[in-house]
């Protein structure tokens, strides 16, 4: 079937429709999205503002239309951290079921940790043995860990690229006291459930996905995107605190001038190396593997799995 893959995330809107049938790896046949930066569009109060309604309708309009015109049998749409923290979430939700009849559903911060590892397990498979995943957002950092396809720990915290760059950093460069208390509250929040995922042991293979973790893997040397997913990336703790100090020097333009960095998030490149970086001192971690699969794919999986089990045929009785 073909299907589409609204994703609503705290940086960017992406509609992704997919050739998917159980059995198979999803194929990406054709990717539409705009930057709505939504963790940045809202108020004092914490309510997604009137800009940020009117530019998410707008891209969920524009959404249905590229579905329609590609094929799509069906349309799954979700939110991820920035709608679903805003105060004002439902009736963001209803405007845009009013204007464009999508019905996005809202995703817990447990639900993404759990797609995101489930998608990390398919990609690498059963070889790689009890499994820990780190995925840094716009909105959120999530984290999950398990030896089977469902993780035994997946949990959410506040510590999204985009969010981080707004709160503590106003749009300016950071100072170093700044940083440094960035930095402290970073690693106090991650440590603070460390042992959910250190009590049983280390993991026998540590992944992190999404944007922010790739763009950092670009900028520490990984094979850029044109080589192709099956090209192994691995994103080092050291060669990451060795660029750290450089980043905090470069202006927005030398930013964007990076390898693997767009100029909407370039203020979002420095904490989210931080996060990064705590993630892998706080678990003991020497470097990352980069998976191209992430929660989008997870989703769809997800899905796909569902209706296999909807259409499987019942199993036939022996002879008595």
């Amino acid at each position: 079937m073909r299907l589409g893959v609204l994703d609503i995330g705290s940086n960017t809107g992406h509609l992704l429709v997919v050739d998917a049938h159980g059995g198979a790896a999803p194929l990406p046949a054709f990717s539409y999205k705009q930057p709505l930066r939504l963790a940045e569009h809202l108020d004092d109060d914490g309510a997604v503002s009137e800009a940020g309604i009117e530019a998410l309708t707008r891209f969920c309009r524009e959404a249905v239309t590229v579905a329609e015109d590609k094929g799509c049998e069906d349309m799954l749409g979700f939110a991820t951290s920035a709608v679903r923290d805003a105060v004002n979430s439902d009736a963001v939700l209803s405007h845009v079921n009013d204007v464009t009849e999508v019905d996005l559903s809202v995703l817990s911060g447990e639900d993404e940790a759990r797609l995101t590892f489930l998608a990390v397990r398919r990609w690498f498979g059963w070889s790689a043995g009890r499994l820990a995943v780190f995925d840094i957002g716009g909105g959120s950092l999530e984290i999950a860990g398990g030896a089977d396809e469902a993780p035994d720990v997946a949990w959410s915290m506040p510590l999204g690229a985009a969010r981080l760059a707004r709160d503590w950093f106003g749009g300016a460069r950071p100072d170093d006291e700044a940083l440094r208390r960035l930095r402290r509250q970073i690693r106090a929040d991650i440590a603070r459930d460390a042992g959910n995922l250190l009590r049983p042991g280390a993991p026998d293979r540590a992944a992190a996905t999404s944007k922010t973790f790739r763009s950092l893997a670009r900028i520490c040397g990984a094979a850029p995107s044109a080589d192709g997913p099956l090209v192994p990336r691995v994103l080092e703790l050291d060669t990451l605190s060795q660029w750290i100090p450089k980043l905090v020097s470069l202006d927005p333009d030398e930013l964007a001038s990076l390898p693997g960095v767009s100029p909407s998030r370039t203020h979002q490149i420095v904490p989210g190396a931080l996060v990064a970086e705590a993630c892998m001192d706080i678990f003991d971690l020497e470097a990352l593997e980069i998976c191209p699969w992430a929660l989008r794919e997870g989703v769809i999986l997800e899905r796909l799995d569902q209706l296999s089990v909807v259409t499987r045929p019942a199993a036939r009785r022996g002879a008595s």
